[in-house]
C-alpha cells in the first residue's frame, strides 16, 4: 500500500505549490489526500476541511499554508497520529517548526517536489 501524504492548502490553481506537489507526489505512487476548507475537489481528488476528516491513517503532512494558518493546523495533525511534517517555502518559519518538533513530529524543511525528485516548472 503507498504512502498517504496530506497536501495541507492544495488548491485548484495549477500555479500554486500545493498544487503542482499533490500532482508530482501522485506521480511518484504516493496517496494524497487535499487539506483545503475551501475547496471539495483539487485534481480530481476529494479535499476535506481538515485532516481530523480524513478517515484513513495520514504518513505524512505535507504544508502549503502561511506560518500563521500552520500553527492553527499542528494539534490537529499530533491528534490524527502524523508522524511526519515537510514544511515548505513559505510555511517553514521557525516557530512552526518549533511547534511541531515540541508536538513530536518529525520535521523535513524543504520542497516537497524536490523530496521526490521532481522540479517545481515539471508541473
Amino acid at each position: 500500500m503507498p504512502m498517504t501524504i496530506a497536501v495541507i492548502g492544495a488548491s485548484s490553481d495549477r500555479q500554486k505549490f500545493g498544487n503542482k506537489a499533490l500532482r508530482a507526489l501522485r506521480d511518484q505512487g504516493y496517496a494524497v489526500i487535499p487539506v483545503n476548507p475551501k475547496e471539495a475537489e483539487v485534481e480530481g481528488e476529494k479535499s476535506y476541511g481538515s485532516v481530523l476528516d480524513v478517515p484513513v491513517p495520514i504518513d505524512i503532512a505535507t504544508f502549503y499554508v502561511a506560518p500563521p494558518v500552520g500553527m492553527r493546523i499542528l494539534d490537529d495533525v499530533a491528534k490524527k497520529g502524523v508522524p511526519e511534517v515537510w514544511f515548505n517555502p513559505g510555511a517553514d518559519s521557525p516557530q512552526v517548526v518549533e511547534r511541531a518538533q515540541a508536538l513530536g513530529l518529525k520535521t523535513v524543511v524543504a520542497c516537497s517536489i524536490l523530496r521526490v525528485g521532481s522540479q517545481p516548472s515539471a508541473y
